[in-house]
């Protein structure tokens, strides 16, 4: 099992879905997505699937999503891929557009931008304002545990928002995806949309966006089906 984690979290969101998978003998690995860009995240988590033997089941929470679709089109390694609050994104989109294409969203607003000096120029940093991270990312998880992963919360780059992307592995790797209701950061009819023009196989779930914390083990459940579902 491969996890990638999403715009505003860092690995350690997945430590209870970590947990429940290592519990049942599966091999985990957390990777770190840099979110500087769907191209460059991809790159580096091609890196990490080389590094793995055997069959990899891929699953991505929210613009991890994103990446990990633009990183397994054509490897014969992943044999399943889980969008967990995410969506399908097919050539040419983005994931701000896809975010926005149906209303409820209410991440926008409560973004802080920030001017980064990169090697290649400028770039803008965006991160949630600490006093609205709970109410529009974690509004199920514990507030003392929301308050941490609000001060722990990773920056995203505007272009890993905004870059189209490129590849689209679910045309051909069989997908599931973990629909989040009372999610405020991407709607839920945008991942039902993508979901149905994909023929994904869809869960849904009464949590956050922040459903990798708040449901660990209903994301290792779906994560688990496609493994038995994929396997041999």
């Amino acid at each position: 099992m491969v996890l990638v984690h999403g715009a505003f979290a860092d690995s350690s969101s997945w430590n209870g879905v970590v947990a429940h998978l290592r519990r049942d003998g599966y091999p985990v690995i957390a990777a770190a997505n840099p979110l500087r860009g769907p191209h460059h995240d991809a790159q580096h988590l091609r890196s990490v699937l080389e590094s793995v033997d055997g069959p990899v089941v891929l699953a991505g929470h929210s613009y991890g999503g994103t990446v990990m679709s633009e990183a397994a089109d054509g490897d014969p390694r992943v044999k399943a891929l889980v969008h967990v609050a995410s969506f399908l994104l097919e050539a040419g989109e983005s994931t701000g557009e896809l975010a926005a294409k149906f209303p409820g969203a209410q991440l926008g607003a409560a973004l802080d931008p920030v001017p980064v000096t990169t090697d290649g120029g400028t770039s803008t940093d965006l991160r949630i304002r600490p006093e609205r991270f709970r109410e529009v990312f974690a509004a199920d998880v514990p507030e003392d545990v929301a308050d941490l992963m609000a001060v722990t919360q990773r920056p995203v780059t505007t272009d890993a928002l905004e870059d189209r992307a490129t590849r689209a592995a679910w045309r051909t790797t069989p997908s599931w995806t973990l629909v989040t209701l009372q999610d405020l950061a991407v709607p839920a009819e945008s991942m039902r949309f993508t979901a149905e023009r994909a023929g994904s196989r869809t869960v849904e779930v009464d949590a956050s966006h922040a459903v990798t914390v708040s449901r660990p083990e209903t994301v290792a459940r779906v994560i688990d089906e496609a493994a038995r579902s994929t396997a041999g």
